[in-house]
């Protein structure tokens, strides 16, 4: 049995719309193993998203696995039928979609949704599975939870809301649970809740997180690895403080810099990175960050850059750093 609990290798993935065909993946490979947390990050439509949903079997249509392997927990994801992953869907692999409000049914009371995932994947009784119900909502923090099982999604603030996701996610305590930008429409406060929380319940229950956020402030205490994403492709990957010490990417750098930092000792100046995202209908030839790197060369704008590695978990694409080597004499 493989050392990984998720295991994906040159996984490419496009959408055939009436404009042309979107590259949305392009060679993405991603390891967990077993209570891991990693980190994925990178502006909107990188495919930090499409990456996680493929490994549940959600690439919806028109969207079509062109090559690579998934594999998860001893299972062939690309094998197997729809019938097969509703099996491990919830069960095995579980997802915080970002939005709390339109993921939660507004028609159904919040015990009914997590009764739902325990009536269809396990051989509880009615009245374990109520027992169950409770006992989920008491494990994220939810008060009163008999009354909240009888209460609809709008009866609760988003951060409840959110917490009943998690608690919908964690019912059959899953080898892995995906949390899709689970803070982005929280305040600060109950942000930073609801990542303690998820870090608590991963020591408890011992399974691997993706948490997939544009955020690199949100995976900085939480992730033991960092995949940094653009335009489809993995440009950084490496231990978090590897990423945030010593990044290897001018887009990993840009991203850096665009952040505040607590610890500066003086004011420093916010740098945005200039520019549009890629498009993935006509993706360049070359690196996919060159037109909005201010170190790009001309080699950028041809080639895409081979892989470096730092050490055994560290590596990237980029020019530079072939360049770095070129003429510190390591490579002849």
């Amino acid at each position: 049995m493989s050392e990984y609990l998720v295991n994906i290798e040159h996984e490419r993935l496009s959408f055939f719309t009436p404009a042309g065909e979107v590259k949305a993946l392009n060679d993405v490979s991603i390891r967990i193993r077993e209570g891991e947390v990693l980190g994925i990050v990178g502006e909107s439509g990188s495919g930090k998203s499409v990456t996680a949903y493929s490994l549940m079997g959600l690439t919806a249509y028109p969207g079509k696995l062109l090559g690579g392997t998934l594999d998860f927990n001893g299972h062939r994801i690309n094998d197997m039928t729809e019938k097969q992953m509703q099996k491990i869907r919830g069960n095995e692999v579980s997802i915080i979609f970002q939005d709390p409000m339109t993921s939660l049914n507004p028609v159904f009371t919040i015990g009914n949704q997590i009764r739902e995932v325990l009536k269809l994947h396990t051989d509880k009784s009615k009245s374990e599975i109520q027992d169950r119900a409770r006992e989920l909502l008491q494990l994220v923090g939810i008060n009163e939870p008999d009354r909240r099982l009888k209460q609809y999604p709008h009866e609760l603030s988003g951060g409840m809301r959110q917490r009943v996701m998690i608690a919908i996610a964690l019912a059959c305590e899953p080898k892995l649970l995906i949390a899709d930008e689970p803070t982005t429409a929280l305040d600060v406060t109950i942000q930073a809740q609801i990542l303690e929380l998820m870090m608590e319940l991963k020591d408890k229950l011992g399974m691997a997180i993706m948490m997939i956020t544009h955020d690199l402030g949100v995976v900085a205490s939480m992730c033991d690895h960092i995949a940094v994403m653009y335009a489809g492709n993995i440009v950084e990957y490496g231990e978090t403080d590897d990423i945030f010490y010593n990044p290897k990417h001018e887009y990993t750098k840009g991203l850096l810099r665009s952040i505040p930092r607590m610890d500066s000792k003086e004011h420093e100046r916010l740098v945005p990175i200039e520019g549009t995202p890629v498009d993935l209908l006509n993706p360049p030839k070359g690196c996919p960050f060159a037109s909005r790197c201010d170190q790009c060369m001309r080699i950028c704008l041809r080639e895409k850059a081979p892989v470096t590695h730092f050490g055994e978990t560290h590596y990237s694409t980029c020019w530079m750093n072939q360049k770095a080597e070129l003429e510190g004499g390591k490579r002849q």
